[in-house]
C-alpha cells in the first residue's frame, strides 16, 4: 500500500490531466471528487454514521426493499463470513440502511464505516464503492488505494447497483473487508457475488410488486430457465411493458450483444419493441412447453429462452431463487395498516376512493403515527407506476430546500453541480410527491408551491423554461393549518389547495388494535434478526398502559432495543425504557388515579405496573411530598 503522500500526489497528477494505470471508474471518481465535489484527498476525514432519527427515516422509505432483500443477503453473508466480509445495503442516497457482519469486528467496523447508518455517497466519502456505484450504475470495485479519502485505503469495497421495477436506481449492495491481499483481482468472486444478489433481489421485487399481469422471465440457457432467469419483465393485459428487472436486462443485452435502450424508457412500450411476440403468444411460452418452442426471437433470429408465467401464477408464484419474500400486493397495502381498530377501517375505505383520483391529500396526525406509511399506500394503491418521493420540509436546510426541490440548472451558483441537478418535484412526474411537515415549509417557498400546483409545471433556479409536471400530491403535518393560517405563517390560498381532502390519524393510545399492532412490529424484528421474540405478561402491561406520546414510531424503537437486550427472545420489564418502566414516576397524577381504580390495594397496583411494592410505596411518598411542597 503507498503512504498518504504518494496517495495525494498521484490524485493530483490525475487531476491535472496526466494517464493513470487505475480503473476508468476510479479515475472518473477521483476526477469528480475534486472537480465537483471540491475535496481534499490530503484532509482525511472519519467514517460518518447518520443520526439514529435520520437513519430511522432512511429505513422507513426503503422498508419494502429490506424486507424483500433480507433473505437473499442472509444467504449471501452464510457464503462470505468465513472471510470476515460485511453487507451494506444502502439507499438511493448512499446511507447503509441494512447490515450484516461479525459480531466480534463490530467496534472496528463501526470506526470503519461498514456499519449501519453509515454515510457513503461520493460528496461526503470520496471514491468508495457505494458512492461510485450510485454515480455510475455500474458494479465496481474499490480496493484499497483506489480510495480518494486516505481514511478508507486500508479497505476493499465491491458494490453492485439494485434497479427498482421501472429501471430507476434504488439501492446498492456493497460488499466489503477491513483488510484483504494486495491484489484487486482477489474481489473477483465478490464482485460477482454482490451482482448476482443483486440480480436475485430485482426479480424478488419485480414479482412481489405485479399484480394481475404476465411475467416473462429471460435465459441464456434452458437449464436455468425456471429456476435462476438472468432477466425479467411485466406485461400487462395489452402486452405493454409495466416493469423489468433493469440490472439484469442490460447485462443480457450485453452478452448477447443485444441492443437495448435505456430500461427506463422501455416502459409503456409493447413487448414486440424487444422480441417478435405479442400478449396472445404468451402461453406459448409457458413451462411445460417443448423447449425449441420457448426460444425468443428478435428481427427474425433466435436470441434467447424464455419462460411466461400467468397472472394467476405470478400471484402464488413461490421464489425459486435464494431470496423469498411476502408478496404485498397493491390491493392489500391499505388493508394491512389496520389490526382491527375500527377507525382506521373507517380512514382505509376513504383513503381507497381518495386514491382512484387525482385529489391533493392532507394527512394530519402525531408524530410518529405514521403518516408516511399511509402516504405510501395511498400510492401504491393508485396503481399508477411512477416514483414515491418523500421529501421532509422541516428536515432541509432553509438554504437548500429550494434548489431540492425545484432543482437547478447548469452553473446555477456558486458550487452548482456542472450539469445541473433535477429538483425532488420533477423526480415525482408521473407518481407521487410526499411533502411530509409541510406546516415548516418557509413562506418564501409556498408561493412557488402554489404555481406549481396550479400550472403543473416547474423551474429550476437559474433557469426560465417551464418544465411540465404530472404528480399525485400528498403532504402531512402535525400541526394546525388552519392555526398556521391565522398566524399568517402559512398561506391561505395553499392551505385549500392541499386541503382538498383530509385524512386524521389517530394516535396510537387511541387504538383499539393495540395488541395486534405490537404482535405485528414483533414478528417484524423476529425475521430481521431470525429470531422468535416474545413478551412476558408484566411487560406487555406496561406496554399496553403508557401513553406513547412517540407513537408507533416510538413503540418500534422501544422493541427494537428491547428485543436486543433480552434473552433467548423473552422480552422483561427490565428490557424496556426507562420511561415504560416507571410510567406513575413520570406521572404521579396517574399513579393516584390508578391506586383509586385498585380501590386503594397497593398490591394489586404493584402487580398491575409490574414493580414490586416497595417501588409502589416510594412512588407514593414522592407524590404525597410533592402534594405539601406545593
Amino acid at each position: 500500500m503507498i503512504s498518504i503522500e504518494s496517495h495525494v500526489k498521484e490524485i493530483e497528477r490525475v487531476a491535472a490531466g496526466e494517464c493513470s494505470q487505475r480503473d476508468s471508474p476510479v479515475v472518473q471518481s477521483w476526477l469528480r471528487c475534486v472537480n465537483d465535489y471540491k475535496l481534499d484527498p490530503a484532509n482525511a476525514q472519519d467514517a460518518y454514521i447518520v443520526p439514529h432519527a435520520q437513519l430511522r427515516e432512511h429505513q422507513e422509505q426503503a422498508e419494502s426493499l429490506i424486507r424483500i432483500s433480507r433473505a437473499g443477503l442472509a444467504a449471501l453473508f452464510d457464503q462470505i463470513a468465513a472471510d470476515d466480509y460485511v453487507l451494506l445495503l444502502s439507499d438511493a442516497r448512499g446511507v447503509a440502511v441494512d447490515y450484516l457482519g461479525h459480531p466480534r469486528l463490530d467496534r472496528d467496523l463501526r470506526r470503519a464505516g461498514l456499519y449501519l447508518g453509515a454515510e457513503w455517497s461520493e460528496s461526503r466519502a470520496g471514491t468508495c464503492a457505494v458512492g461510485a456505484c450510485l454515480v455510475g450504475r455500474q458494479p465496481v470495485v474499490i480496493h484499497q488505494d483506489d480510495h480518494f479519502d486516505p481514511t478508507h485505503t486500508g479497505l476493499t469495497c465491491t458494490a453492485a447497483p439494485i434497479f427498482d421495477t421501472r429501471g430507476e436506481l434504488a439501492a446498492v449492495l456493497d460488499i466489503s473487508q477491513l483488510t484483504s491481499p494486495v491484489a484487486k483481482t482477489s474481489q473477483r468472486l465478490a464482485l460477482h457475488l454482490a451482482k448476482a444478489t443483486a440480480r436475485r433481489i430485482e426479480m424478488a421485487n419485480l414479482v412481489a410488486r405485479t399484480d394481475d399481469e404476465w411475467i416473462l422471465r429471460l435465459s441464456r440457457t434452458l437449464d436455468f430457465l425456471d429456476t435462476a432467469p438472468d432477466a425479467a419483465i411485466s406485461l400487462d393485459g395489452a402486452g405493454r411493458i409495466t416493469g423489468l428487472t433493469a440490472g439484469g436486462l442490460e447485462a443480457l443485452a450485453r452478452s448477447l450483444k443485444f441492443s437495448v435502450d435505456a430500461p427506463q424508457t422501455l416502459i409503456g412500450q409493447p413487448i414486440s419493441t424487444l422480441f417478435d411476440i405479442g400478449i396472445d403468444d404468451m402461453p406459448s411460452f409457458m413451462r411445460g412447453n417443448p423447449a425449441g418452442e420457448r426460444l425468443l426471437h428478435a428481427h427474425g433470429e433466435p436470441l434467447v429462452f424464455a419462460s411466461a408465467m400467468s397472472p394467476a401464477q405470478s400471484q402464488n408464484q413461490s421464489q425459486n431463487s435464494a431470496v423469498t419474500a411476502k408478496r404485498s400486493p397493491r390491493a392489500d397495502a391499505l388493508a394491512s395498516m389496520s389490526h382491527g381498530d375500527a377507525t382506521m377501517r373507517a380512514l382505509q375505505q376513504r383513503a381507497a376512493k381518495l386514491a382512484v383520483r387525482h385529489i391533493p391529500i392532507l394527512i394530519q396526525g402525531e408524530t410518529g403515527s405514521g403518516k408516511e406509511v399511509l402516504a405510501r399506500a395511498i400510492h401504491q394503491t393508485c396503481n399508477e407506476g411512477g416514483r414515491f418521493v418523500a421529501v421532509n420540509c422541516a428536515a432541509i436546510p432553509e438554504h437548500l430546500i429550494e434548489s431540492e426541490l425545484f432543482g437547478y440548472v447548469a452553473n446555477a451558483f456558486t458550487g452548482a453541480a456542472r450539469k445541473g441537478r433535477t429538483g425532488l418535484i420533477e423526480s415525482a412526474h408521473g407518481g407521487t410527491l410526499f411533502l411530509d411537515e409541510i406546516g415548516d415549509m418557509p413562506l418564501s417557498l409556498q408561493t412557488r408551491l402554489l404555481r406549481v400546483l396550479s400550472e403543473n409545471e416547474v423551474v429550476p433556479v437559474g433557469g426560465v423554461d417551464p418544465r411540465r409536471v404530472e404528480l399525485r400530491l400528498v403532504s402531512a403535518t402535525h400541526q394546525a393549518l388552519k392555526t398556521l393560517v391565522a398566524e399568517g405563517r402559512f398561506r391561505e390560498d395553499l392551505y385549500y389547495r392541499l386541503n382538498a381532502a383530509t385524512l386524521s390519524l389517530p394516535a396510537l393510545r387511541e387504538r383499539n388494535d393495540f395488541d395486534n399492532l405490537l404482535m405485528g412490529v414483533l414478528a417484524d424484528l423476529g425475521g430481521r434478526y431470525k429470531e422468535d421474540y416474545r413478551v412476558e405478561p408484566n411487560a406487555w402491561r406496561l406496554l399496553r398502559q403508557y401513553s406513547w406520546p412517540g407513537n408507533l414510531r416510538e413503540m418500534r424503537n422501544a422493541l427494537d432495543v428491547a428485543s436486543a437486550l433480552s434473552d433467548d427472545g423473552l422480552i422483561c420489564v427490565r428490557h424496556l425504557p426507562e420511561a415504560i418502566r416507571k410510567p406513575a414516576a413520570a406521572n404521579k397524577p396517574d399513579l393516584l388515579r390508578q391506586l383509586e381504580e385498585c380501590e386503594g390495594n397497593v398490591s394489586a397496583l404493584a402487580r398491575r405496573l409490574g414493580v414490586n411494592r416497595s417501588t409502589v410505596h416510594r412512588w407514593l411518598r414522592q407524590c404525597r411530598n410533592d402534594r405539601v411542597e406545593h
